[in-house]
């Protein structure tokens, strides 16, 4: 792959990234002023509204009272993402990392800096949904990243670029078959 294409993933990645990081936090900071703790207000009646939450722990509250583990858990995430970026050579791919770090990281931050204190902050979520579960701009990112790469690893897509054989022999199948056989 060229060098010049890699680079150019690598800054997408680090813009998505970014830009999931700041919507994030920013996102957050106007939910801690403009909601009150534990009120919800209906936007989609009992489906959607909004719901400030400080949460401790991890999805649907789990883990709570872990805060310290889920914050070396995100840590080690950041870690790996960070290596394993140094290979990008898909864009499928540098779409996924850019969310999954993205979200990591606003997520870890809350941890790191919000009260009660460092490594054992909570996470601001304000997103609810049904009545059920509550999340943040974060979390969407972070659950639209696994998809992405539930679907890339299902269709062969490695992060370097490289396709699974088989999966290049069913394209190359496709490419061949006569109109209608595909």
């Amino acid at each position: 792959m060229p060098p010049e294409r890699r680079r150019r993933l690598l800054r997408g990645l680090v813009g998505l990234t970014v830009l999931v990081l700041v919507i994030d936090q920013l996102t957050k900071v106007w939910a801690v002023h403009a909601l009150e703790p534990r009120e919800r207000t209906a936007l989609l009646g009992d489906l959607f509204g909004l719901q400030l939450v400080r949460n401790p722990g991890a999805a649907l509250s789990i883990a709570t009272g872990m805060t310290w583990v889920l914050t070396i858990v995100a840590v080690v995430v950041v870690v790996v993402i960070a290596r394993v970026s140094r290979r990008i050579g898909s864009g499928g791919w540098a779409v996924a990392l850019g969310l999954l770090l993205g979200g990591a990281l606003g997520n870890l931050a809350d941890r790191l800096l919000r009260e009660p204190g460092p490594l054992r902050g909570h996470v601001i979520d304000f997103l609810a949904y049904g009545r059920l579960f509550v999340g943040n701009v974060a979390d969407i990112a972070i659950v639209v990243a696994a998809a992405l790469i539930v679907w890339l690893t299902a269709r062969g897509v490695h992060v370097d670029g490289t396709r699974d054989e088989r999966h290049d022999e069913d394209r190359t199948a496709e490419v061949d078959a006569p109109d209608g056989a595909a």
